[in-house]
């Protein structure tokens, strides 16, 4: 693979399956197994007070729906990853460490397994001490050799929420380490979605002073000696003047997909009450929805 760059290309963002999306209210956190046909996302209340995990499975030119963890909604439940194996879904989640405690806790990193892709799902584990900890973990993302990528606001860190990497040694994880300020800054990284072999890094941060709205996406490319390069913001024709995260990229279709609250609704005036109501429910509303581009549009890979 060649080292990434920025295109030259025109930037076009679609929402991504707009029909099954419909669906919900608020949408965020996308992952996908390589073939297309079962995804994973975040289906939340409006105001976030109920928040689950969805599995969509594609049959002919439709999609099924199903909670993917039952019972769900008594905690909060989000951002899946599926490991490049397929054999592992790795999420977020504030549910207590056993069945017999009710108190929510603090978000942790946790995982479902399945020893093929034609079984079952596990019951829930957490992925234990060594990621976890007393402060919170979030946005899990993990590479082929199995290193692990995810935001804390641990302290130790270059600011308030930084992305960390845990290194995979075959048999269990080491110590996480929080990426480089090629990264990291005093404010707030996070959701970080790892290239599978660990070339590039593209991930969201808060307010920076290059930035176009509240949180934009931003990537970071793998040097020959192992750094990680400065980080770049994608720009306007990817990122709007709202909050942009969760990046999540399908390398077969080479397309990257990822949240935004994004809106295209403007002060102007109505002549009558269905003209008000049809500009509420366009696509850009100012709700978390899942959007697509082309991968060619940031990148000049060669795939």
């Amino acid at each position: 693979m060649a080292l990434p760059g920025f295109s030259q290309m025109p930037r076009q963002v679609k929402p991504a399956f707009p029909e099954l999306f419909s669906e919900f209210q608020n949408i965020r956190d996308f992952s996908m197994t390589s073939n297309g046909t079962v995804i994973y996302f975040t289906a939340q209340s409006l105001l976030e007070e109920v928040s689950l995990i969805v599995q969509a499975t594609k049959k002919g030119d439709s999609w099924k729906t199903q909670v993917l963890l039952t019972p769900s909604g008594k905690y909060k439940d989000l951002e899946p990853f599926l490991a490049p194996d397929g054999l592992k879904l790795y999420f977020a989640s504030n549910r207590p460490l056993d069945n017999t405690a009710e108190a929510k806790k603090d978000f942790d990193i946790w995982y479902l397994e399945r020893k093929s892709i034609s079984e079952y799902w596990s019951e829930p584990k957490n992925i234990g001490a060594v990621i976890n900890s007393e402060f919170n973990e979030f946005y899990p993302s993990v590479s082929t050799n199995g290193n692990l990528y995810f935001t804390s606001d641990r302290t130790g860190g270059n600011g308030k929420d930084d992305i960390y990497k845990s290194e995979w040694n075959l048999s269990s994880y080491k110590t996480p380490v929080s990426l480089s300020d090629s990264i990291n800054t005093d404010g707030y990284e996070f959701n970080a979605f790892i290239s599978p072999k660990e070339d590039f890094l593209i991930f969201s941060g808060y307010n920076r002073e290059d930035g176009v709205g509240s949180g934009d996406l931003y990537i970071s490319t793998k040097l020959k000696n192992g750094d990680w390069g400065l980080s770049k913001n994608l720009g306007k024709g990817i990122n709007s003047d709202k909050m942009d995260y969760c990046p999540f990229v399908d390398f077969k279709t080479n397309t990257l997909y990822f949240t935004s609250k994004r809106s295209n609704i403007k002060a102007q005036e109505f002549q009558n009450i269905q003209e008000f109501k049809s500009a509420l429910f366009i696509s850009e509303n100012g709700l978390s929805k899942i959007y697509k581009t082309s991968l060619q549009n940031i990148l000049n890979l060669e795939l």
